[in-house]
């Protein structure tokens, strides 16, 4: 599954809470070592005026015992108390004796240490007069080792229960405060920020409604514009706005004077090929009433028929560019009822005379498939793909007109196994004036206007066309989306 991108508010949340977070993890950090540090030097300081205390105890104890080497650390502190905030261990190891170990814990009990705590404390302290010992029973202490005048091993102890507890509930505290202030810094910045974005998603919702608009055609006008309170040229996000806006008002009045433009030039094309329809029939009718002199000689009857030709040719181009201007404006078009079926049976049947060399196949379904539109202009689009089927494919090509339903409308395809479309000019096929490539040359006196007509009566129709083309292998797609597609039986 493809993650999304970070938006660029989360981007910039994403760096804020970052930066914070490690500066507040550095300060948690220096703050938890100075206190630990401050705490085991107060504690290390507690442990060198006890030891001296309790080195005494045990010098007292050794002064008044008749046998030195059979005293233990529970004869020292027995009566003693400790008014200490941790517990207090005690061990002794006499120059000739066993050792003997005990914990005091405010106010006074006692409990022995087991031979095990001893081996642990005896670990803890070779080579050195001060360590740490963990006992399995009693936790964490802190060791210094002393001696008597006797020669005596004394061990004093203090727990370490007081410090751990203390920095537990500080990494707590810490922990809580970080997460709570990360919470409201998450809060704080997302708010700023998204106000802060505000104006650019003003310009995104502005430039999305801009590019769902159709300008490609028809007359249009841009009148999406990105708020004035979201265009504040004093701030940055309200400079993109402004340009946004700048750029708006450039392209609206670019598309007005291309609208301009177009109107002129296809009013131009209307009005002359208008005009131009009665000198050509003029010129026609005098050309054939000419003709019909028999007397004429050979060179001139030739000239006439020439002129003829060409002022029939002439002719299909005016009407051609006529029909082209008209239909620009939304005119020529009627709506009917119309058989497609019937109408490709037709222009198949048409077609065939004039291209005896070719094989002509139909694919229709038994069902009429009927459509609302204009008949006489969907018979042109089919009649026009079969003529540019027929003049731009060798004699043998096989032609095949085909007609099925969709959920939505109808397809028309024109398909033939000829040479193909050269690629360079398949973009430019549908162009007014289009001219086929070296494998499809013309061949005839085509005025190169009659696929850019099919396309403009099919998008008159709502529909679309297209074409797919490899040598071998051309069809011709014609879709024609339409409010309801109604199929019946023949009757």
């Amino acid at each position: 599954m493809s993650r999304r991108p970070l938006t660029l508010q989360a981007r910039l949340m994403a760096a804020v809470i970052g930066f914070v977070s490690l500066i507040l993890a550095i300060v948690a950090i220096i703050t938890s070592v100075t206190l630990g540090t401050t705490m085991n030097d107060q504690l290390n300081s507690q442990l060198r005026s006890t030891a001296v205390d309790t080195t005494r105890f045990v010098t007292e104890a050794e002064l008044l015992s008749s046998h030195p080497d059979d005293l233990t650390a529970q004869q020292v502190l027995q009566g003693k108390t400790f008014q200490g905030g941790a517990g207090l261990l005690l061990a002794i190891a006499p120059t000739n004796g066993a050792p003997s170990g005990v914990i005091l814990t405010p106010p006074s009990t006692l409990k022995a240490l087991s031979a095990g705590d001893l081996f642990e404390i005896q670990n803890a302290l070779r080579n050195t007069n001060a360590a740490t010992v963990s006992l399995p029973d009693y936790g964490s202490y802190s060791l210094i080792v002393t001696r008597t005048p006797d020669g005596s091993t004394v061990v004093t102890g203090l727990s370490r229960a007081g410090i751990q507890s203390t920095m537990a509930q500080l990494f707590t505290v810490i922990a809580l405060a970080t997460l709570g202030g990360l919470i409201l810094l998450a809060l704080t910045t997302a708010v700023t920020i998204s106000v802060g974005l505000r104006p650019l998603r003003a310009v995104v919702a502005t430039a999305t409604r801009v590019a769902n608009q159709p300008l490609d055609r028809g007359e249009v006008s841009i009148t999406e514009r990105v708020a004035d309170e979201e265009a504040d040229p004093r701030t940055e996000t309200g400079l993109v706005g402004a340009a946004l806006n700048t750029l708006l008002d450039h392209v609206d009045t670019s598309l007005a004077a291309r609208q301009q433009n177009e109107e002129r030039m296809r009013r131009f094309v209307a009005d002359a090929s208008h005009e131009l329809r009665t000198p050509l029939a003029s010129i026609r009718g005098y050309s054939e009433l000419s003709l019909r002199d028999k007397e004429l000689p050979e060179t001139a009857h030739t000239a006439l028929e020439r002129i003829q030709a060409q002022s029939l040719r002439m002719t299909r181009l005016v009407e051609d560019l006529l029909l082209l201007a008209r239909l620009d404006e939304g005119r020529e078009l009627a709506h009917a009822p119309v058989d497609l079926t019937m109408l490709a049976v037709e222009e198949l049947t048409d077609a065939r005379p004039t291209a005896s060399d070719h094989v002509w196949e139909l694919d229709v379904p038994e069902e009429p498939i009927m459509i609302d539109g204009d008949a006489g202009r969907l018979h042109q689009v089919v009649g026009n793909l079969l003529a540019n089927a027929r003049t731009h494919t060798p004699a043998g090509t096989t032609i095949t007109l085909s007609v099925a339903a969709t959920t939505d409308g109808a397809e028309l395809r024109v398909h033939d196994d000829g040479p193909g479309i050269d690629p360079k000019v398949r973009e430019e096929l549908f162009a007014r004036f289009a001219r086929g490539d070296v494998s499809r040359a013309r061949q005839t006196g085509g005025t190169g206007l009659g696929l850019a007509i099919a396309k403009a009566i099919v998008e008159g129709h709502g529909g679309t066309i297209s074409v797919e083309s490899v040598p071998g292998d051309t069809t011709f797609l014609v879709r024609l989306p339409v409010a309801s597609v109604q199929t019946s039986p023949t009757a």
